[in-house]
């Protein structure tokens, strides 16, 4: 299958195949997917891929409400642990609950997370017509206006271009190529 090309391991391409860019409405998965992109800052996309079950573990299965509630204890041991299988940045892993807490509280005043977020596409996905890699930009002012919002509302680790990737693994925007079998069939799920 020619699918799209940064899909060269197992695991990437699993993802590709089954998830990146499906579009995705439950509060859980939109917030943990808001939580892997912000720790996959400055990384690759495969070692944040490959930390994911850990990732699930640590922060109860993203359950918004638990991960709010966390403890500055229940953080620090997340730190401290050598084996905890996630980036051990301390702004990352604080961010899970920062975020949690900013979610809860979009959560109160739009009815749910995917209805905060999704506003900003309109509700339906966007579907690109990119040839190659290259002409896929890396942020958007539909994600440059997500940032902006969600760090009023407290969000961190939202910057443009971790929201524009955000947007594309949820499916708000189809950067499938338009040589990828995927890219027809992430429009009709």
């Amino acid at each position: 299958m020619p699918r799209c090309p940064w899909a060269r391991n197992d695991l990437s391409i699993a993802y590709h195949d089954e998830e990146w860019g499906v579009p995705v409405h439950d509060d859980r998965l939109l917030f943990e997917f808001l939580i892997l992109e912000g720790a996959q800052a400055g990384l690759s996309w495969d070692t944040i891929l490959a930390k994911r079950p850990r990732y699930r573990e640590v922060f109860h299965g993203f359950e918004i409400s638990r991960v709010a509630r966390m403890t500055d204890t229940a953080l620090e041991r997340i730190l401290a642990d050598e084996q905890a299988g996630i980036v051990r940045n301390r702004l990352k892993v604080y961010a899970a609950r920062t975020n949690a807490k900013a979610a809860l509280a979009a959560m109160s005043e739009f009815g749910s997370l995917d209805a905060c977020l999704w506003r900003f596409v309109g509700g339906a996905p966007k579907v690109n017509r990119f040839r190659s890699v290259a002409e896929v930009p890396t942020e958007t002012d539909e994600a440059r206006a997500m940032s902006k919002d969600l760090k009023t509302r407290g969000f961190t680790f939202v910057g443009p271009t971790i929201c524009y990737a955000f947007m594309q693994a949820v499916g708000m925007v189809n950067d499938h190529l338009l040589s990828c079998p995927r890219r027809d069939e992430v429009r009709l799920a």
